[in-house]
């Protein structure tokens, strides 16, 4: 049979596929060419993300060093109720865990505006529909006077929180006076990095405990003395070890399944030319790379941006004097980090459905398009403490939505369910073991 009757209908489509293959080349060149003038010459290796099996290629504490003991360990403590011990509450002992506001479905952030720890119940499908229980004083609930930030790609930040206040390295240097003691803060004092110093210190804000009686009736002495066989016994089942674990496992939580960390690995057509298009923007004419750059697009820097704060209204309990609300400023006390935020990674934003520190925008896209016309928001925010770079871009509409589907699917992993358990040792559901949640989840 002859696949071509017609030799012009050949040439044709061959002239097309030719044609088609250039003008993908041309992009390609063109985003290749932006990666490299915005890494300064390092290229498309330098946003690369190794696999979360190739502990020697992870950025990790020196102090902490990654075991595959240490992080199975830390998988199964990030999600267990069963140490929800410290709660408040008498009701809601074991029924709540790390995961309660950071879970896979949500992109490890929370599937709600404000993240809920102990206080609340129910979960919904993505964490949407976690609510106060009714019988807890919202003033006591553990409710987050920021948005969650996401532990996906921690491995990329030396500090940690909106505001820069957990590590006792890199920028926190010499910040000894704000490590308040008798305060989380004074967890700096340990001398680890922002992953291991927050986990270590959110074990205690969220109230979750440890010691060795919990972890024999729990189930987990044994992968206990594997992950910290080098630790003497009497001082083996604590916090800190706790919180080693857990920073350990989330180092190696990594977005390395999206489409755009495939196509910097040689896979051209793991992004539409959509995205592509959004991409030579994002790292050429928008300067976004000015300050998302890096392999999880952030700059570990801070800066103020005018977004606003919570709307009062649509949260479980918030109070707008909280001097988290003055980010930075709020560890270092100096008046030039007034309302100066830590730049967020930018993988999976599309896992939920408000974005900013305090959950300002409902789209991705609104994101972009406030940058790009830099109106700010906040009218506490004084024009004199905004980013120098918080300017007019003068991007057109359509180049709002490439940069915006750059963002919401080429940055996107859509399998963050390999760094989840199947089960817990001690049977519990997770990530939440309340009621309403065991009915949502399907643990009954």
């Amino acid at each position: 049979m002859k696949l071509f009757r017609s030799p012009i209908l050949f040439v044709g489509i061959l002239i097309l596929a030719i044609s088609c293959n250039k003008e993908e080349s041309k992009l390609d060149n063109q985003l290749n060419e932006a990666l490299m003038e915005a890494s300064q010459g390092l290229g498309n290796s330098y946003y690369k993300m190794p696999s979360s099996s190739n502990y020697s290629s992870i950025p990790q504490d020196p102090n902490n060093p990654l075991s595959e003991e240490k992080i199975e360990l830390g998988k199964l403590l990030f999600h267990e109720t069963a140490f929800a011990t410290e709660n408040v509450f008498p009701i809601t002992g074991g029924e709540y865990s790390c995961a309660s506001c950071h879970h896979a479905a949500a992109g490890f952030q929370s599937g709600l505006a404000q993240g809920l720890g102990e206080g609340g119940e129910g979960f919904g499908m993505l964490g949407e529909g976690r609510t106060r229980n009714l019988l807890c004083d919202p003033s006591l609930c553990d409710v987050q006077p920021l948005r969650s930030p996401t532990v996906m790609n921690t491995a990329y930040q030396s500090l940690m929180l909106w505001s820069g206040t957990f590590g006792a390295t890199g920028k926190n240097i010499g910040t000894n006076d704000s490590w308040t003691p008798d305060t989380p803060k004074a967890t700096n004092n340990l001398g680890f990095k922002g992953v291991e110093t927050q986990a270590i210190a959110g074990l205690g804000v969220h109230r979750l405990g440890f010691d060795e009686q919990a972890v024999r009736d729990n189930g987990y002495k044994r992968l206990w003395d594997q992950a910290f066989g080098n630790i003497p016994v009497d001082e083996r089942y604590t916090k800190e070890s706790a919180g080693l674990a857990i920073a350990a496992y989330e180092r190696t939580i990594l977005s390395s399944e999206a489409p755009f960390q495939k196509y910097l690995k040689g896979e051209y057509n793991a992004l539409t030319d959509e995205q592509k298009e959004g991409a030579i923007l994002f790292f050429g004419k928008a300067k976004c790379a000015s300050c998302h750059n890096g392999p999880a697009l952030n700059d570990e820097d801070f800066h103020a941006l005018g977004m606003g704060e919570f709307d009062i209204q649509a949260v479980t309990h918030y109070n707008e004097d909280d001097p988290a609300q003055m980010g930075r400023f709020d560890f270092t006390k100096e008046e030039a980090d007034k309302y100066r935020f830590k730049t967020p990674q930018l993988y999976n934003l599309a896992d939920v459905g408000f974005f900013g520190h305090g959950a300002s925008f409902q789209t991705i896209r609104e994101v972009v398009d406030y940058k790009n016309k830099a109106l700010h928001q906040n009218a506490k925010v004084p024009a004199s403490n905004l980013s120098s770079q918080f300017t007019p871009l003068g991007l057109s509409d359509e180049e709002v939505d490439k940069i915006t589907e750059f963002l919401r699917g080429g940055l996107y992993d859509p399998n963050l369910q390999r760094y989840v358990p199947t089960s817990l040792p001690s049977g519990n559901c997770f990530p939440n073991n309340d009621g309403p949640s065991k009915l949502d989840l399907g643990c009954q």
